[in-house]
């Protein structure tokens, strides 16, 4: 049996209701009606909440085609992730961190977001996206909400690499379609959206991708909505853990797509930061050290 994909989880729990065991019906149950709080919990945990042994849970995720519980657990955090409010996010918070030291424990969930988003990564098509970006014509970001400040990050790179690079404004939908009503072939537009996922950026991807243009999602499953219209999917892990979203190791993947492609374009871009430098220096944008202002006296 294949796995269930996330949008039908649900209704397949439904449609095989009456032929499971007791146990693994009372596992059924409390999914369908707990799912913001059985996502997060180990196999042991929710076997003892319903009443079940360990090894009962990891049966019923077999029977349902996954290869054990983690893929069982990761499909409803998908299923998940983009269903909770704000108010429920705090709920998981505390049952997540509850009495334990918050910086030691958010510090180490963000380091194995990038290590499992490392052990993830699709290699090839990272090397595709970076091979399509060097060809573009024009380059459109955009990331709305939270994601906006990822969005900004890499247009503000990808400025010193490219010669046009536009940062999408998301502030209404009709400001939004105003700046990319232009967008067509040669063009890319890249997308940065995790759950909750931005309904402007959807519709933007959806947009870009009629018009003939290349679009490349960052995102953190092949069920974003983005994937449906993406050529090129960057997956980074960002596993909702409160209110506020953990955008590490999205910040890390796009690190190495603007090192990737600097260093494809290393002569452009040395001659743009020597000029850059030069101006610098000129109209003193950063503040000299106590060094520089010593030497400065001492001439």
């Amino acid at each position: 049996m294949n796995a269930v994909p996330n949008a039908n989880l649900f209704s397949k729990l439904q449609e095989i209701m009456p032929t499971l065991s007791k146990g693994h019906k009372k596992i059924a149950e409390y999914i369908m009606t707990t799912y913001d709080k059985a996502a997060f919990m180990t196999a042991s945990k929710l076997g003892a909440i319903v009443g079940v042994s360990e090894s009962t849970v990891v049966r019923f995720a077999t029977e349902l085609g996954f290869e054990g519980y983690p893929e069982l657990q990761r499909a409803l955090k998908e299923y998940t992730s983009n269903r909770l409010t704000t108010v429920q996010r705090i709920d998981v918070m505390h049952d997540q961190i509850g009495g334990n030291d918050v910086y030691e424990k958010i510090l180490n969930m963000d380091i194995d977001k990038i290590r499992k988003t490392l052990e993830e990564g699709d290699r090839e098509e990272f090397y595709r996206t970076v091979d399509t970006l060097c060809g573009a014509k024009n380059i459109y970001v955009i990331g709305a909400r939270s994601a906006a400040v990822l969005a900004r990050f890499l247009s503000f790179y990808f400025t010193m690499m490219f010669d046009n690079v536009k940062l999408v404004h998301t502030t209404s939908t009709s400001e939004m379609f105003e700046q990319i009503l232009n967008i067509g072939e040669n063009d890319i537009m890249i997308g940065i959206s995790f759950p909750r996922y931005s309904r402007h950026t959807v519709q933007a991807f959806r947009y870009a991708s009629a018009q003939g243009a290349k679009v490349i999602a960052i995102t953190d499953s092949k069920a974003s909505p983005l994937a449906a219209y993406a050529d090129n999917i960057l997956l980074a892990r960002s596993d909702m853990v409160s209110f506020a979203d953990s955008l590490v190791a999205p910040m890390s993947v796009i690190n190495a797509l603007i090192v990737a492609v600097g260093l494809r374009k290393s002569d452009y871009v040395i001659k743009n930061y020597e000029r850059l430098e030069a101006i610098y220096d000129e109209y003193e944008v950063y503040e000299r050290s106590d060094d520089d202002d010593s030497d400065k006296g001492d001439a």
